[in-house]
């Protein structure tokens, strides 16, 4: 996301350049246009100026995502970003283009155009952070039973004899379809799951078919009880 937020800027200063270039090198050479750097010139250019910088800020907190997923839940950020960048340059230079028009208008547009970019990033990321931290609880909620299933399937590489190996498929054919999710109700079967998991691996190291096939067994009847414990509190 670093390297898309410098592309950004780099557009982002491009069009601070071409604002600047319209305002101070276009505006003298047009044809009955009073040119006056008072004051109220340079003031109506610093919150010009104030606003494209206030865009770049809001660029940022729309670009800052940790991984993809998060990216792809802000582009209507980013595209966001770019519709305010494009509207500040469009009504910016106009209006310091148009004769007479005093420069504080242009100001007063841009500081405008910023608003609404700024409380629309702010609406949005507060709907993405929702989103994001759903997401979170899903993939904290699920780590348990893909760690086990992971766990599972080492256990049937380790095995060194067919009736162990065929204790350890069961079990990990038991577990790999098993509903994911996790709950607080589910916290003392999860811990006697872990604990025959244990049993299990010792079994396997030990190359015991008896305690391997009673551990399995301990692990099918659990995992079902999960299951069905899972459906219940949904």
């Amino acid at each position: 996301m670093k390297k898309n937020f410098r592309f950004y800027a780099l557009i982002w200063a491009i069009f601070l350049a071409v604002f600047n270039l319209a305002v101070f090198l276009v505006r003298p050479v047009i044809p009955g246009f009073e040119i006056r750097y008072d004051a109220r010139f340079w003031l109506s250019w610093a919150f010009i100026l104030v606003a494209f910088i206030g865009n770049l800020a809001c660029a940022y907190f729309a670009f800052k995502a940790k991984n993809r997923q998060k990216t792809f839940y802000r582009i209507p950020l980013i595209r966001l970003s770019y519709s305010a960048l494009i509207a500040m340059l469009v009504f910016g230079v106009a209006l310091m283009l148009i004769p007479d028009c005093p420069a504080w208008i242009a100001a007063l547009v841009c500081l405008a155009v910023l608003a609404f970019h700024a409380v629309a990033l702010i609406k949005a990321l507060w709907a993405v952070s929702a989103v994001e931290g759903i997401d979170e609880k899903i993939k904290t909620s699920t780590s348990f039973i893909k760690g086990i299933t992971v766990d599972a399937s080492c256990l049937i590489s380790r095995a060194r004899s067919d009736a162990v190996r065929a204790e350890c498929k069961k079990v990990y054919e038991a577990i790999r379809y098993s509903d994911p999710t996790s709950s607080e109700a589910l916290a003392l079967t999860d811990s006697m799951i872990r604990e025959k998991m244990d049993a299990l691996a010792d079994a396997v190291t030990s190359d015991n078919a008896e305690a391997a096939k009673e551990a399995a067994d301990a692990l099918v009847i659990l995992t079902g009880d999960r299951n069905r414990v899972n459906k219940l509190t949904k």
